[in-house]
């Protein structure tokens, strides 16, 4: 987790108004994370702070590349990413419940670490069936596998023999 204090944010010496940062996000940052299903990343997360009177508001641009598996032909290939969140910090000394939009700060806090909801994002935008292409011809796709697949797939011609008792319940989608 110590290399995690590279994601905190110092906001009491900044002036009020708009700061950028910019931060790497690859294989070490994942390596911090147990059980994360990214392993291996290429991205840029650009965050924009706009510093106001009673709270912060952080934009997130994070672009780039994760290593993925497809679960169709289970290749490993590249999955583009490209993500924009929003997240508001209030200064606050009552204890406020808090939720996924609005993140409550201290009075005694002076930076924010934002490594955790950069995992969010990232994890939350990687699709939730990855494929390396619908056709199934980029260079990532494992041929011998979609091949396989289809040889055991069960198509029209080679289910003509089968067991006849399911020949009446093929009658009744015609």
């Amino acid at each position: 987790m110590k290399s995690l204090r590279t994601y905190s944010i110092p906001f009491t010496g900044l002036k009020l108004g708009k700061h950028q940062f910019e931060y790497a996000v690859d294989d070490a940052f994942f390596d911090e994370f147990d059980y994360s299903l990214v392993k291996k990343a290429n991205l840029l997360c650009q965050v924009e702070l706009d510093k106001q009177e009673t709270m912060l508001i952080l934009n997130f641009h994070i672009k780039g590349t994760v290593s993925a598996n497809c679960d169709r032909c289970l290749a490993q290939y590249e999955q583009p990413l490209d993500i924009t969140e929003q997240q508001i910090a209030k200064f606050s000394d009552e204890v406020i419940d808090e939720d996924d939009e609005i993140i409550t700060l201290n009075k005694n806090d002076h930076e924010i670490n934002i490594a955790g909801l950069i995992y969010e994002y990232i994890n939350v935008a990687m699709p939730f069936i990855s494929v390396c292409s619908d056709e199934g011809n980029t260079p990532y796709c494992d041929k011998e596998m979609l091949e396989k697949l289809n040889s055991l797939s069960g198509s029209d011609e080679q289910n003509e023999h089968t067991d006849p008792r399911w020949d009446v319940l093929k009658k009744i989608n015609k």
